[in-house]
């Protein structure tokens, strides 16, 4: 995977209230599910989740890989974790609301 959007944001371009950021890597089977979940429930709210492969960030940001690497796919909202593994909709979309 590549990064499609540095940060989530809202499609308008109008800036996004929250932004979305799903930490992934190449090959993971899991963080395609997990971006395919995270699109859908991003879409309710206008917003396109950013995607970061942790392995091409490692040479400018290592610390992602450090932290995230082992528990991927990862999912940022503004800039915290969110969840790992897989996609909390329930607590996502609840989130998203505020």
């Amino acid at each position: 995977m590549t990064d499609s959007t540095e940060n989530g944001a809202r499609r308008d371009g109008t800036g996004a209230a929250h932004t979305v950021t799903l930490l992934t890597r190449a090959g993971c089977l899991m963080c395609d599910t997990a971006l395919a979940q995270l699109r859908a429930v991003c879409a309710e709210f206008d917003i396109e989740p950013g995607t970061v492969d942790v392995d091409e960030a490692a040479a400018t940001e290592p610390e992602l890989r450090a932290e995230y690497g082992d528990r991927l796919p990862v999912v940022l909202l503004d800039g915290r974790e969110h969840s790992y593994f897989d996609v909390d909709e329930p607590r996502l979309r609840a989130d998203l609301a505020r």
